[in-house]
């Protein structure tokens, strides 16, 4: 995946997901600026094999498909031409189409910026709301240990 926490900083975070499992795991994440040279090993055969060179890391992934890895090149590169001032990565045994710059994939690759940065601020405030709900419970549990203490004075009163 490729995120945006700014607009000057993307990164990029490798993920995978078990078998049997809905969720992702995150393994590594990069820089966008730390990124050399992405590698499509065969540019006349769609597979979803492809690796990626840092500045000190060379990663081999493995997309779903070779549609998928297909996309996420070119959303790569747009966002490499976006952010990225000097030291551009290189795109080497990639099919020409990802190069192109046409506009649905700008739109695309500003789809992905919004919503990553919706999501962002959707996990912030759930954190927020879930912290706010700790404090509540650690509140009720302090009033549920002090009635329980009062109850037990009083029944130890009325004992008597």
């Amino acid at each position: 995946s490729v995120t945006n926490k700014k607009p000057t900083q993307a990164s990029i975070t490798k993920v995978k997901q078990f078998e049997g499992s809905t969720s992702f795991v995150r393994r590594t994440q990069w820089m966008l600026e730390q990124l050399r040279q992405v590698n499509g090993i065969d540019p006349n055969r769609d597979s979803p094999e492809f690796d990626l060179l840092f500045e000190n890391a060379f990663d081999q992934w493995v997309a779903s498909t070779a549609s998928e890895k297909c996309t996420f090149f070119q959303v790569l590169h747009h966002t490499c031409q976006r952010y990225l001032t000097d030291k551009k990565p290189e795109f080497i045994n990639c099919q020409s189409k990802i190069m192109g710059g046409n506009s649905i994939l700008h739109s695309a690759a500003d789809s992905v910026t919004s919503a990553v940065q919706k999501a962002s601020q959707a996990l912030n405030e759930r954190g927020e709301r879930l912290g706010r709900a700790e404090e509540k419970t650690e509140e009720l549990k302090n009033s549920a240990q002090q009635f329980a203490e009062t109850a037990h004075k009083v029944r130890f009163w009325w004992d008597k």
